[in-house]
Order: structure tokens, then sequence, then C-alpha cells
């Protein structure tokens, strides 16, 4: 077969990982330098950095042959697809020739189990090796890894990939006993638990060796030592919405586990996509987009909002499709508003619908000068129809709390929710 037919069964077979992003590594580039590439200019997968910056990722399997048979996935053994595999020079070539015609800056590499999970485990690891080593390559590597590979292979897969990624693919071990039998979720935990180890590791020699004197002597440039990098862009990972009976609860709660026990950088939701010749245990089309959607907002309020899981979601357990969490929780605490925005505490301001940590941020420096009025909310970009029915201000006061008319009124319908 050749590159030309691998490259588009490869690439194909890889869109179903979402767990791709490329936030939060360190920056580098090959200016001054004898090497290649860079990962901290504009931009096949885009992934957004947290400043807004376009990063291009060639985003494929070394393989899509697999030894596992998950019922979910169209890559299992029983899956009739046409197969391929990458030699790991062919990956390595493939990733320059992207990056030197400006198609991409980095490289997400995944791949089925093959032989065995350390034999893959080495394989994709090559290709980091060889790039960063052979090619001197300086852009950004994303490394899926394989939980049941021996832990030196996971070690030396940091220390080569900005970011590491070992996919729980469902939220409880109930559901993957029933769809992918072979793959463990204790061993996958243990995996992310030493991830986090070498992360903190790295980053407690990398302040170490910030607080190491300068090394100088005479007609010298002083030198300070360097810690040895560990995946500096964090670890990730990937659950599949729908494919089994977990609600959202039992989702959030796995995830806000993740981060807590893990430091996970963050956790990605994929909708259930119906495949070929699939398993009678699958459901027979997927879940609606907009609950993928649902989920990504619940998760940002966790990380970023201060809510805890089991207060996002309703007695149910499952989110509203028609309106987002924050609003749903809003609407249903009733008695947390009006919320005064000259005297609530910041914890507070981040739970009222329309602000975001940015216009809380804006509005806790402006009420230190002076008392707010509703027209200050406009200049300070704040979503006035949204905001004012649930806060008092100088000049406003709504005339009464929020309701089920306020739901209506407010509502985004489904089809548009992703928009």
């Amino acid at each position: 077969m050749d590159l030309n037919s691998k490259l588009a069964i490869l690439a194909d077979a890889a869109k179903y990982d979402a767990s791709c992003a490329s936030s939060g590594g360190v920056k580098r580039n090959s200016v001054g330098a004898k090497g290649l590439g860079s990962n901290e200019g504009m931009g096949i997968c885009h992934s957004y950095a947290p400043d807004g910056r376009c990063i291009s990722l060639l985003k494929i399997l070394l393989t899509n042959y697999c030894q596992y048979d998950c019922l979910y996935c169209v890559n299992r053994v029983t899956s009739n697809v046409p197969r391929a595999r990458f030699t790991t020079s062919e990956v390595v070539q493939l990733t320059l020739d992207f990056y030197r015609r400006n198609c991409i800056e980095g490289l997400f590499l995944s791949s089925g189990i093959i032989r065995s999970p350390d034999y893959t485990m080495e394989q994709v690891v090559e290709v980091a090796r060889s790039l960063r080593e052979d090619h001197d390559f300086r852009g950004y590597i994303h490394l899926k890894t394989i939980p049941d590979a021996a832990p030196e292979l996971l070690q030396r897969a940091g220390r080569y990939a900005d970011r590491l990624s070992i996919n729980i693919e469902l939220p409880t071990q109930e559901g993957l006993d029933a769809l992918a039998p072979e793959k463990d979720g204790a061993a996958i935990k243990r995996s992310m638990a030493r991830v986090r180890i070498h992360i903190d590791e790295a980053r407690s020699e990398a302040q170490d060796a910030a607080r190491t004197p300068i090394v100088s002597q005479a007609g010298v440039k002083p030198t300070r030592s360097k810690a040895a990098q560990f995946a500096a862009a964090g670890q990730s990972t990937q659950m599949i919405v729908g494919a089994d009976n977990a609600d959202d609860a039992t989702i959030l709660a796995t995830s806000a586990n993740l981060y807590g026990a893990y430091r996970l950088k963050r956790v990605y939701y994929s909708a259930f996509s119906p495949i070929p010749d699939s398993s009678s245990s699958l459901p027979l089309k997927a879940p609606p987009l907009v609950r993928e959607h649902r989920l990504y907002q619940a998760d940002w309020l966790m990380r970023f909002y201060g809510f805890e899981a089991n207060e996002i979601t309703p007695a149910q357990g499952m989110l509203s499709l028609e309106v987002d969490p924050k609003l749903a929780w809003a609407l249903a605490h009733p008695d947390r508003f009006p919320v005064d925005l000259d005297h609530a505490p910041r914890e507070m301001l981040l739970r009222v619908p329309g602000l975001g940590v940015k216009a809380v941020a804006r509005l806790l420096m402006s009420r230190r000068v002076r008392k707010l009025r509703a027209e200050d909310l406009k200049r300070l970009h704040v979503p006035v129809g949204k905001v004012l029915p649930f806060v008092v201000v100088g000049d406003h006061r709504p005339a009464r709390a929020p309701d089920a008319a306020m739901l209506a009124r407010t509502a985004v319908p489904a089809q548009a929710a992703l928009f």
C-alpha cells in the first residue's frame, strides 16, 4: 500500500479521538538554532491555545489494526474495515514534510494495539524520539499512551511529548466490562497516577533548578542547570458519551475525580457515533450533540467557576438540553438571587448567568472606585439582557425572582445550542 493510501485510512481512523489539544506546552522554536519547527505560531486538526492561537496538528494512527474488541470502536479486531500501518520512519517523514509545507505545527499520534501493549508503545515512543533527537523537531507532540505498557515506556514517552493522554473511554468499570472487556479501569488509573507523579517530579526539579545560583567561571558565560521536562502540557483523557447507560451525573462525577486525583489538564467528551456492523449492545443512533455540548459547559463550571459536580446535575441525573447548566442552576435556586454586584463575593458573582471569569474580574476592579449602575455593565462588555434579571445594581432591581417564565424567554433552542 502506498503512503497516500495509508494516510487516507489512518487519518480518517483518528477522527474519533477528541482528546487532541495543544495548550500549555513549553514554547520552543528554531530561531537561532539548527532544529526544525515551532509550537508558537499561527497554523489535519486544529487546536487552540489559551491565548487564542490556532495550532494545526497532523492527527493520525500508527495503525488501525487492534487486537482488542471494544464494541464501540470502529478499529476493533472484529470490525470489517480497511487496515493499514505506518512504519515509524514514515510517520516521522510525514510530520517533517507537512511541517515544511507549513501545513502543521505538530503531531498527534495514537495507535491500535498490535502484538502487545509494550510493542505498540515502543513504536509510538520511537516516532517521538526520532523527531526530537534525530531531527531536532521543536513542534508540538501529543502521544496517546497505552495503559498496560511498561512504566519505563510511559516515562520515556513523557521525555519527548508535550502532552500525554490515556483514554478512560467510559465513566464506570461496569461500562468497560460490558463494552470493552479487555480494558481495565484500574490499570488506566494507575498509568494516570504514574504520569502525574512524573509531571510533579519534573516541575519540582524545575523549581529547584530555578532557585540554584547561576554558575560562572572567569571568561565563561554564566549558566544555570536545566531540569528535564516531562509532558509539560500535562495529561488528558476522553470519555464516550451515550455508548452505555451512564447518566450525566455519573460522567461529571468521574471527571471531577480525575481532575482531583490525577490533575488532568482536560477531560474530553465524545458523543458516541454508530459504527458499521455494530453490536446489538450499542445504541442504534448517536445521542444528541447538544448533550456533549452541555457536558463541556458543565465541565467548564467545575474547572473555572467553583461548582461541584453534584450540584450541577438535577436529581434525575441528566443535564437540560434546552438551557445551559449555569442558567439551569440559577433558576433552580431563586433564594440565591438577585445578587448585589457591589457587595457579593467573587464566588457568588461567578454563579450569575452571563458573567464569565473575565467579566467578574472587571466588575471587581470597577466597584472599587464607584457604585455600579446598569449602564456600567454595557461598558464592561457584560450581556445585560442575560445578567439584569439576576442582579441588583444602583439603579436596577428585578421586579421578581427569575422563574420558569424566565427559562422560556432565555432558553436557546436545542438545535442552535452549539452556535
